[in-house]
Protein backbone atom coordinates (compact mmCIF):
# COMPACT_ATOMS: atom_id res chain seq x y z
CA UNK A 1 0.00 0.00 0.00
CA UNK A 2 2.55 2.81 0.84
CA UNK A 3 4.49 1.81 -2.48
CA UNK A 4 1.32 1.97 -4.29
CA UNK A 5 0.44 5.30 -2.62
CA UNK A 6 4.35 6.59 -2.74
CA UNK A 7 4.25 6.16 -6.97
CA UNK A 8 0.92 8.03 -7.19
CA UNK A 9 2.06 11.02 -5.07
CA UNK A 10 5.52 10.95 -7.65
CA UNK A 11 2.96 10.77 -10.49
CA UNK A 12 1.05 13.65 -9.37
CA UNK A 13 4.37 15.82 -8.93
CA UNK A 14 5.57 14.77 -12.35
CA UNK A 15 2.69 16.31 -13.61
CA UNK A 16 3.91 20.04 -12.20
CA UNK A 17 6.61 22.03 -12.23
CA UNK A 18 9.37 21.11 -10.18
CA UNK A 19 11.07 24.56 -8.87
CA UNK A 20 8.69 27.92 -9.16
CA UNK A 21 10.14 30.48 -10.94
CA UNK A 22 10.32 32.61 -7.98
CA UNK A 23 11.29 30.35 -5.45
CA UNK A 24 14.19 32.22 -4.33
CA UNK A 25 12.04 35.67 -3.77
CA UNK A 26 9.42 33.38 -1.76
CA UNK A 27 11.04 31.09 0.06
CA UNK A 28 11.12 32.02 4.14
CA UNK A 29 14.16 31.87 5.44
CA UNK A 30 15.15 31.81 9.24
CA UNK A 31 18.90 33.42 9.10
CA UNK A 32 21.79 35.58 7.82
CA UNK A 33 23.60 32.70 6.05
CA UNK A 34 20.01 31.02 4.61
CA UNK A 35 19.03 34.24 3.44
CA UNK A 36 22.34 35.33 1.91
CA UNK A 37 22.82 32.13 -0.47
CA UNK A 38 19.07 31.32 -1.45
CA UNK A 39 19.68 34.60 -3.15
CA UNK A 40 21.13 34.29 -6.91
CA UNK A 41 24.54 34.74 -6.76
CA UNK A 42 26.60 37.43 -9.00
CA UNK A 43 27.10 35.24 -12.11
CA UNK A 44 25.05 35.92 -15.07
CA UNK A 45 24.38 32.22 -16.44
CA UNK A 46 24.59 30.51 -19.81
CA UNK A 47 23.17 26.93 -20.89
CA UNK A 48 23.52 24.17 -23.45
CA UNK A 49 21.87 20.76 -24.23
CA UNK A 50 23.21 17.79 -26.11
CA UNK A 51 21.00 15.69 -27.46
CA UNK A 52 21.79 11.54 -26.44
CA UNK A 53 20.13 8.25 -26.76
CA UNK A 54 19.02 6.29 -24.27
CA UNK A 55 17.92 7.12 -20.79
CA UNK A 56 19.75 10.23 -20.95
CA UNK A 57 17.88 11.83 -23.77
CA UNK A 58 19.86 15.04 -23.40
CA UNK A 59 22.34 16.56 -21.48
CA UNK A 60 21.34 20.06 -19.59
CA UNK A 61 24.20 22.43 -18.28
CA UNK A 62 24.04 25.82 -17.16
CA UNK A 63 26.97 27.60 -16.46
CA UNK A 64 28.44 30.84 -15.18
CA UNK A 65 28.68 32.66 -18.66
CA UNK A 66 32.31 34.58 -17.63
CA UNK A 67 33.54 30.84 -18.24
CA UNK A 68 34.25 31.68 -21.76
CA UNK A 69 36.20 34.64 -21.03
CA UNK A 70 38.89 33.75 -18.73
CA UNK A 71 41.21 30.78 -17.94
CA UNK A 72 39.62 30.18 -14.21
CA UNK A 73 38.23 26.59 -13.75
CA UNK A 74 34.71 26.37 -12.14
CA UNK A 75 33.61 23.35 -9.47
CA UNK A 76 30.75 20.75 -10.75
CA UNK A 77 27.35 19.68 -9.88
CA UNK A 78 25.64 17.02 -11.00
CA UNK A 79 21.99 16.59 -10.28
CA UNK A 80 20.50 13.37 -9.85
CA UNK A 81 16.35 13.71 -10.37
CA UNK A 82 13.62 11.88 -8.61
CA UNK A 83 10.87 9.78 -10.20
CA UNK A 84 9.17 10.90 -13.04
CA UNK A 85 10.86 15.20 -12.35
CA UNK A 86 13.74 15.33 -15.44
CA UNK A 87 15.77 18.08 -15.46
CA UNK A 88 14.45 20.50 -17.62
CA UNK A 89 11.78 20.91 -14.59
CA UNK A 90 14.62 21.83 -12.74
CA UNK A 91 15.72 24.96 -14.86
CA UNK A 92 15.31 27.68 -11.89
CA UNK A 93 17.74 25.67 -9.19
CA UNK A 94 20.22 24.78 -11.95
CA UNK A 95 20.45 28.28 -13.05
CA UNK A 96 20.68 29.43 -9.13
CA UNK A 97 23.70 27.30 -8.45
CA UNK A 98 25.26 28.15 -11.82
CA UNK A 99 24.85 31.75 -10.37
CA UNK A 100 27.16 31.27 -7.70
CA UNK A 101 30.13 29.74 -10.20
CA UNK A 102 29.06 26.15 -10.15
CA UNK A 103 28.79 23.99 -13.77
CA UNK A 104 25.75 22.11 -13.03
CA UNK A 105 24.93 18.94 -14.80
CA UNK A 106 21.58 17.06 -15.25
CA UNK A 107 20.11 14.61 -17.59
CA UNK A 108 16.10 13.75 -18.89
CA UNK A 109 16.75 9.88 -16.78
CA UNK A 110 13.29 9.28 -15.46
CA UNK A 111 14.62 6.16 -13.37
CA UNK A 112 18.15 7.47 -11.69
CA UNK A 113 18.37 5.31 -8.28
CA UNK A 114 21.49 3.17 -9.26
CA UNK A 115 23.53 6.27 -9.80
CA UNK A 116 24.41 5.30 -13.79
CA UNK A 117 22.90 7.94 -15.30
CA UNK A 118 24.86 10.64 -12.36
CA UNK A 119 28.16 8.86 -13.29
CA UNK A 120 27.09 9.13 -17.20
CA UNK A 121 26.51 13.28 -16.78
CA UNK A 122 30.05 13.19 -15.17
CA UNK A 123 31.81 11.22 -17.92
CA UNK A 124 30.01 13.41 -20.39
CA UNK A 125 31.81 16.97 -18.20
CA UNK A 126 34.83 14.90 -18.06
CA UNK A 127 35.01 14.48 -22.11
CA UNK A 128 34.25 17.64 -22.28
CA UNK A 129 36.92 19.11 -20.15
CA UNK A 130 39.45 17.24 -22.42
CA UNK A 131 37.80 18.47 -25.95
CA UNK A 132 39.66 21.21 -27.32
CA UNK A 133 36.93 22.32 -29.35
CA UNK A 134 34.59 23.02 -26.43
CA UNK A 135 33.72 25.50 -24.66
CA UNK A 136 34.49 23.90 -21.14
CA UNK A 137 37.94 22.55 -22.11
CA UNK A 138 40.22 22.72 -19.10
CA UNK A 139 37.89 25.23 -17.30
CA UNK A 140 36.66 22.43 -15.07
CA UNK A 141 37.91 22.07 -11.46
CA UNK A 142 37.68 18.23 -11.31
CA UNK A 143 39.35 18.16 -7.81
CA UNK A 144 35.34 19.86 -6.70
CA UNK A 145 32.73 17.73 -7.44
CA UNK A 146 29.47 17.67 -5.65
CA UNK A 147 26.28 15.99 -5.96
CA UNK A 148 22.42 16.66 -4.96
CA UNK A 149 19.17 14.73 -5.70
CA UNK A 150 15.67 14.87 -4.24
CA UNK A 151 13.82 11.60 -3.44
CA UNK A 152 14.60 8.76 -5.66
CA UNK A 153 17.36 11.34 -7.05
CA UNK A 154 18.30 11.10 -2.99
CA UNK A 155 19.02 7.27 -3.31
CA UNK A 156 20.92 8.11 -6.71
CA UNK A 157 23.21 10.46 -4.70
CA UNK A 158 24.10 7.79 -2.45
CA UNK A 159 24.81 4.84 -5.03
CA UNK A 160 26.51 7.62 -7.40
CA UNK A 161 29.27 8.30 -4.53
CA UNK A 162 29.68 4.80 -3.42
CA UNK A 163 28.94 2.85 -6.50
CA UNK A 164 29.89 4.32 -9.72
CA UNK A 165 32.91 4.39 -11.84
CA UNK A 166 33.75 7.78 -10.69
CA UNK A 167 32.57 7.65 -7.27
CA UNK A 168 35.66 8.28 -5.88
CA UNK A 169 35.43 12.09 -7.51
CA UNK A 170 32.76 13.66 -5.27
CA UNK A 171 34.13 15.88 -2.61
CA UNK A 172 30.10 16.27 -1.18
CA UNK A 173 26.81 15.49 -1.51
CA UNK A 174 22.86 16.75 -0.82
CA UNK A 175 20.30 14.12 -0.26
CA UNK A 176 16.78 15.98 -0.19
CA UNK A 177 13.73 13.85 1.56
CA UNK A 178 15.79 10.55 0.20
CA UNK A 179 13.65 7.50 0.67
CA UNK A 180 14.03 5.35 3.50
CA UNK A 181 16.17 2.12 3.45
CA UNK A 182 12.92 -0.36 3.70
CA UNK A 183 10.82 1.06 1.25
CA UNK A 184 13.87 1.83 -1.04
CA UNK A 185 14.44 -2.13 -0.84
CA UNK A 186 10.85 -2.65 -1.60
CA UNK A 187 11.13 -0.34 -4.59
CA UNK A 188 13.94 -2.44 -5.51
CA UNK A 189 16.82 0.72 -5.24
CA UNK A 190 19.09 -0.57 -2.98
CA UNK A 191 21.67 1.32 -1.48
CA UNK A 192 24.30 1.66 1.57
CA UNK A 193 25.26 4.41 3.63
CA UNK A 194 27.77 2.87 5.78
CA UNK A 195 29.72 2.82 2.22
CA UNK A 196 29.57 6.91 2.31
CA UNK A 197 32.97 8.32 2.80
CA UNK A 198 32.51 12.14 1.95
CA UNK A 199 30.61 15.16 3.73
CA UNK A 200 26.74 14.53 3.32
CA UNK A 201 24.22 16.78 3.75
CA UNK A 202 20.44 15.44 4.47
CA UNK A 203 17.39 16.89 4.42
CA UNK A 204 13.49 16.28 4.37
CA UNK A 205 9.94 17.47 5.14
CA UNK A 206 7.98 17.18 8.11
CA UNK A 207 5.10 17.02 5.85
CA UNK A 208 2.94 13.87 5.66
CA UNK A 209 4.17 12.74 2.65
CA UNK A 210 7.95 12.68 3.87
CA UNK A 211 7.24 12.16 7.69
CA UNK A 212 4.47 9.35 7.49
CA UNK A 213 6.19 7.81 4.06
CA UNK A 214 9.17 8.89 2.12
CA UNK A 215 11.73 10.03 5.04
CA UNK A 216 10.11 8.97 8.58
CA UNK A 217 11.88 10.54 11.63
CA UNK A 218 13.02 7.35 12.94
CA UNK A 219 13.83 6.06 9.99
CA UNK A 220 15.55 9.54 9.08
CA UNK A 221 17.53 9.53 12.55
CA UNK A 222 19.42 5.19 11.47
CA UNK A 223 19.81 6.68 8.27
CA UNK A 224 21.99 8.97 9.72
CA UNK A 225 23.34 7.30 12.45
CA UNK A 226 24.81 4.67 9.51
CA UNK A 227 27.26 7.42 7.55
CA UNK A 228 30.73 7.40 9.34
CA UNK A 229 31.61 10.70 6.85
CA UNK A 230 31.19 13.95 8.36
CA UNK A 231 27.57 14.50 8.10
CA UNK A 232 24.58 17.01 9.20
CA UNK A 233 20.37 16.65 8.96
CA UNK A 234 17.70 18.58 9.32
CA UNK A 235 13.81 18.57 8.99
CA UNK A 236 12.22 21.86 7.58
CA UNK A 237 8.66 22.72 10.18
CA UNK A 238 5.53 24.06 9.60
CA UNK A 239 4.61 21.15 7.66
CA UNK A 240 6.60 21.72 4.64
CA UNK A 241 6.78 18.60 2.27
CA UNK A 242 8.10 16.42 0.24
CA UNK A 243 7.59 17.76 -3.10
CA UNK A 244 9.27 21.59 -2.20
CA UNK A 245 11.88 20.20 0.06
CA UNK A 246 13.83 20.03 -3.58
CA UNK A 247 14.31 23.91 -3.44
CA UNK A 248 12.67 24.87 0.46
CA UNK A 249 16.20 24.41 1.97
CA UNK A 250 17.98 26.03 -0.77
CA UNK A 251 19.95 28.87 1.00
CA UNK A 252 21.52 25.64 3.02
CA UNK A 253 22.35 23.41 0.10
CA UNK A 254 24.47 26.34 -1.67
CA UNK A 255 25.91 26.78 1.42
CA UNK A 256 27.36 23.38 1.98
CA UNK A 257 28.11 23.54 -1.90
CA UNK A 258 30.06 26.84 -1.05
CA UNK A 259 31.66 26.27 1.46
CA UNK A 260 33.31 22.07 0.42
CA UNK A 261 33.55 23.18 -3.68
CA UNK A 262 34.77 27.10 -3.06
CA UNK A 263 36.25 26.84 0.32
CA UNK A 264 33.90 29.79 1.55
CA UNK A 265 34.57 29.95 5.19
CA UNK A 266 30.97 32.53 5.47
CA UNK A 267 29.15 29.29 4.49
CA UNK A 268 30.74 27.54 6.41
CA UNK A 269 29.85 29.08 9.50
CA UNK A 270 25.85 27.13 9.01
CA UNK A 271 27.40 23.92 9.89
CA UNK A 272 30.37 24.41 12.04
CA UNK A 273 31.54 26.71 14.52
CA UNK A 274 30.61 27.50 18.17
CA UNK A 275 26.98 28.23 17.00
CA UNK A 276 26.05 26.34 13.48
CA UNK A 277 23.16 28.92 11.82
CA UNK A 278 21.48 25.98 11.28
CA UNK A 279 21.09 24.54 14.65
CA UNK A 280 20.07 27.80 15.59
CA UNK A 281 17.38 28.31 13.01
CA UNK A 282 13.39 27.80 13.91
CA UNK A 283 12.34 27.13 10.84
CA UNK A 284 14.30 23.46 11.26
CA UNK A 285 13.72 20.80 14.00
CA UNK A 286 15.64 17.41 14.44
CA UNK A 287 18.78 19.43 13.66
CA UNK A 288 22.46 16.91 13.84
CA UNK A 289 25.24 17.75 12.76
CA UNK A 290 28.54 15.92 13.29
CA UNK A 291 31.45 17.39 11.34
CA UNK A 292 33.91 19.09 13.71
CA UNK A 293 36.13 21.99 13.01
Amino acid sequence: IIVLLLVGLLIAMSLHPAVPNNYEKKTETGGDIETKYIERGSHKVSYTETKEEGIIVKYQIYYPSDLKDNNEKYPVIVIANGTGIKASKYKTLFKHYASWGFVVIGNEDENSWSGESSDMSLSYLISLNEDSSSVFYQKLDLNNIGISGHSQGGVAVFNTITNTKHADMYKCAVALSPTYEQLAVALEWNYDLTKINIPTLMFAGTGPADSETITPLEMFNIMYDKISAPKAMARRGNNVDHGTMLYTADGYVTAWFMWHLQADKEASKAFVGNSPELINNALYQDQRIDIGE
